[in-house]
């Protein structure tokens, strides 16, 4: 095939050391440093390369790599700077294949710019139809082996003498996609090491009067304890806060690793660059009210130099770990230690969090309050506090998110160490509008939002109260080995309302065996009644209730207790402790136990136990229900293995994609696909579809359902015109037509009513009873292809009974979207009418999530109805949109 090679723009990314690159595309201008990058070799180096050593040869690859643009040829370098670092090109071979080359400057080999070239190198290969590399190598070139077979891609090698051939499959596995998350977190790492354990921090802009926001930062390093060094950059003082002041950040007796920047808009590009200049490797930017230029200036000089940034517009950032004491933020209270981190976009909710979080008792292990979100996102703070060994909590309040699918990722490798919380905002409509108006935000549906948590595994909440409520409980408590719950209780009105929350909340209450009622009989006051709610009454002690409650945990029918306690005269008049009695032995109860006080002042409290353990309690018992649900979730998506995407046979993806380059080169503004377009696509992903034919006048029509007719003789006609939706509701399908006559005249009668609209008619032949569903696909300009799916036919839009994922579907993600849907139970027979074929219906499902990640250019799916019965799946209905579109491969190391 012939290989057309597109301009790429250029992006910056991180090598292993957090070092900051640009990589781009060579461009002819590039020759002298190109030739430079040789000419600087050693020889060893060179030989190592070339296989010989000559003068001649830093001229010659520099006129081969910086050549004009030319079909079947790609070249890549990496710069810092200005100086061109490492260099990697392929030239298109036979078969798909290309013959790929790399070179890196003498003193920065093993800090990975080789292996981030040729990761980009891959990413380009494949949009431009390359399925594998090819190399030679001397057997001594410990390097660039190295590189190939810690790729994480398929290698094949052939020695032959002093050389060795090496072939490198560029598909894209799972095996390489984890290669290359683990690359970008240790990376990710490096980078942010300055950020949050900074060993000397500059607070630039800090005032002389009281009211800043620089000198509220400085006095918060100061009094904090910070153990670094610490200085202030102001040119009218000496000192501030006892803490010696500089004129200039070129002036300070040493460099920063942390830049704080407090400083009026205008002069945050001249300072970003004065500090870029003096080696400064991160920034925190507290600045608010940034126009577009500044903006732009801002970014671009932190990307020149390699330096993090925060910022700017935030709260601040903080690290509790005793060895640094860093609290770089102005919240009115410093964080309290602990283990918790935190990653917010808003100040005030980040000061929501700290307080909450300190007033439990839980802490902070780091936070950052990332403001308008310019560079270091709640992705990189993940992978922190994966690596960082002391967070087990992870708390995010997140408007937006700057790369969905490797956030995905991330989150799903960091939520099976640790549990990830979220508040799921921009709800309802005036949320999402309020979103947007946020600098940092781009506004995303609920449906697909909540696809992301589902997959991901992330606990998602409705309010900062049930962040913390839900916080409490899975730092306090084991999760729930399921959902089923028991409840204890002193009052019996108290356990109803448990009851009924608990109800709600999805969680089942089952009933005690006979063994267990005698068994809590035993040990209760007279009166008590034991269902679930378990009424222990007023009149149960506190040595009962302790008890009452150690027997329910033994038993084996139930995963978690809630007790609901009222205060009562009875339990004041004897001295009976009833808290008590739930906090003297937690070490003996393997099962979640939280408590309800009605009476409580805070929503919720952990409360001390024995073995220096802690219980939650809460005001609310909706709240304790919610939490909860929350760790059962969690238990069960952690019980289940992570889903891998499925091998389909019978994909055509090259004739696909030869089909929409077809149509985008006939319809440059892109545009929906005619039903025969339609039918080819699908054909190529093996995706089943009634037969059908297409007819432009009525002997074609009458033609067409002579071929069509089913043992009953009956077809359907279908008006079509470019993007038609809805026929049934615009009277555009006519159904059970019989004979040559009703076959011209509902043809004549469609032509009619849509004269001027209609391109043409398809014929079907009329399909059998079955359950109508729909599926389908948008493309989400955040997070990429969203595959849809539930309830078809004229329903679709009234009852809106739909769920939602995102590509690429797994097994496990294939069948809850299945099962997601209330329509799910009339899947299962639920109707009498007898299961409908699950194994097809994933399939379809699965070769639609192919086909949407396969195809950038797909903007839209939409297969309504598709027929389910318990022989097959068909789609009845298809079409589909495409636009133009530069695909980008979202997962590719780089920054935003």
């Amino acid at each position: 095939m012939t290989h057309h090679v597109t301009d790429r723009p250029a992006v910056h990314a991180l090598l292993a050391d957090g070092t900051t690159v640009r990589i781009r595309t060579v461009v002819p201008g590039d020759h002298e440093q190109v030739e430079q990058l040789y000419e600087e070799m050693s020889p060893e180096n060179l030989r190592l390369r070339f296989f010989t050593a000559s003068r001649r040869l830093p001229g010659l690859a520099a006129d081969r790599a910086c050549a004009p643009a030319r079909p079947g040829h790609r070249a890549l370098l990496a710069e810092t700077r200005g100086r061109v670092v490492g260099l990697a090109e392929y030239e298109a071979g036979e078969a798909n294949t290309a013959e790929v080359s790399i070179a890196v400057a003498d003193g920065l080999h093993h800090r990975g710019v080789g292996t981030l070239l040729v990761e980009h190198l891959v990413s380009a290969a494949r949009a431009d139809g390359i399925t594998a590399f090819t190399a030679d190598a001397l057997s001594e070139n410990h390097k660039v082996l190295r590189l190939f077979a810690d790729l994480g891609l398929r290698t094949a090698r052939r020695w032959a003498g002093p050389e060795v051939a090496c072939t490198i499959y560029l598909d894209q596995s799972d095996g390489y996609l984890t290669a290359v998350e683990e690359r970008g977190r240790a990376a990710d790492v490096a980078s942010l090491t300055p950020l949050l354990l900074p060993e000397a921090v500059a607070v630039v802009g800090a005032g002389r009067t009281p009211g800043s926001v620089g000198r509220a930062i400085l006095h918060q390093l100061h009094a904090g304890g910070y153990t670094g060094r610490l200085f202030a950059v102001n040119p009218a003082a000496h000192s501030i806060l006892g803490v010696p002041c500089h004129p200039s950040v070129s002036a300070l007796p040493r460099t920063p690793d942390l830049a704080v920047l407090a400083v009026p808009a205008a002069a945050l590009p001249e300072t970003a660059e004065e500090c870029g200049k003096a080696g400064v490797r991160a920034l925190l930017v507290v600045t608010a009210g940034l126009d577009a230029d500044q903006a732009q200036t801002l970014l671009a000089t932190c990307r020149a130099y390699g330096m993090r940034l925060v910022g700017p517009n935030c709260l601040g950032i903080a690290n509790t770990d005793p060895a640094l004491s860093l609290d770089a933020t102005f919240a009115a209270r410093p964080p309290r230690p602990g283990t918790a981190g935190v990653a917010v976009q808003s100040g005030g909710v980040g000061i929501a969090l700290l307080d909450g979080l300190s007033r439990l008792g839980i802490g902070v292990s780091s936070f950052a309050s990332l403001g308008d979100k310019y560079d270091v996102s709640g992705n990189d703070m993940l992978q922190w506090w994966e690596s960082d060994g002391r967070t087990d909590l992870a708390l995010l309040h997140l408007e937006s998110f700057g790369s969905p699918r490797a956030f995905s990722r991330t989150a799903r490798r960091v939520t099976r160490r640790m549990p990830v919380l979220t508040v799921d905002t921009g709800r309802t409509g005036a949320g999402r509008r309020a979103t947007a108006s946020h600098p940092a935000a781009a506004a995303t549906r609920p449906l697909t939002r909540g696809a992301l948590f589902t997959q991901a595994g992330i606990t998602a909440t409705r309010s900062i109260g049930e962040l913390l409520e839900t916080a409490a409980l899975l730092h306090a408590q084991p999760l729930p080995a399921a959902s089923r719950v028991a409840i204890v209780t002193n009052a019996g009105g108290a356990g109803v309302l448990t009851a009924d929350a608990c109800a709600e909340a999805g969680l089942s209450l089952p009933a005690p065996t006979p063994e267990l009622i005698d068994d809590l009989l035993a040990v209760l006051p007279d009166g008590a009644v034991v269902g679930n709610p378990v009424d222990a009454t007023a009149a149960v002690t506190e040595a009962q209730l302790t008890d009452c409650v150690d027997r329910v945990m033994r038993y084996g029918g139930i995963d978690a207790v809630l007790v609901a306690l009222v205060p009562t005269a009875v339990a004041a008049a004897t001295g009976d402790d009833l808290v008590k009695a739930l906090t003297l032995a937690p070490g003996r109860r393997t099962k979640p136990m939280a408590v309800v006080r009605l009476g409580q002042d805070l929503p919720v409290e952990l409360l001390p136990a024995a073995e220096s353990g802690t219980i939650p309690s809460y005001a609310d018992p909706q709240a304790a229900a919610r939490a909860l649900a929350h760790a059962a979730r969690r238990a069960a998506w952690l019980a289940r293995p992570a889903g891998t995407v499925p091998d389909l046979d019978g994909v055509e993806a090259e004739r696909a994609r030869t089909l929409v380059e077809d149509h985008l080169a006939a319809h440059p503004g892109g545009g929906w696909l005619d039903p025969r377009e339609c039918a080819d696509l699908l054909a190529c992903y093996g995706i089943p579809q009634i037969s059908w034919a297409w007819a432009e006048t009525e002997d074609e029509a009458v033609l067409a359902a002579d071929r069509l007719r089913g043992s009953d003789g009956r077809v359907v006609m279908k008006a079509h015109w470019p993007g038609s939706a809805h026929k049934s509701e615009q009277h555009a399908v006519l159904l059970d037509l019989r004979g040559d006559a009703q076959i011209r005249g509902a043809f004549r009668d469609l032509r009619t009513r849509f004269a001027g609209l209609m391109t043409g008619a398809v014929l079907q032949p009329l399909a059998a009873r079955g359950t109508e569903l729909c599926a389908g696909v948008v493309q989400d300009e955040v997070f990429g292809p969203l595959v849809l799916f539930g309830l078809g036919g004229t329903a679709t839009e009234v009852l809106a009974d739909r769920a939602a994922r995102l590509a690429p579907l797994t097994d496990h993600d294939v069948h809850d979207l299945i099962t997601a849907p209330r329509c799910a139970p009339l899947l299962f027979g639920a109707a009498g009418n007898g299961p409908v074929d699950l194994g097809e219906l994933e399939q379809l499902l699965l070769r639609l999530s192919r086909m949407a990640v396969d195809l950038p250019h797909l903007a839209e799916v939409d297969f309504n109805p598709v027929l389910a019965t318990s022989g097959g799946v068909t789609v009845l209905d298809a079409r589909v949109r495409l636009v133009p579109c530069r695909p980008q491969d979202p997962y590719l190391r780089r920054l935003r």
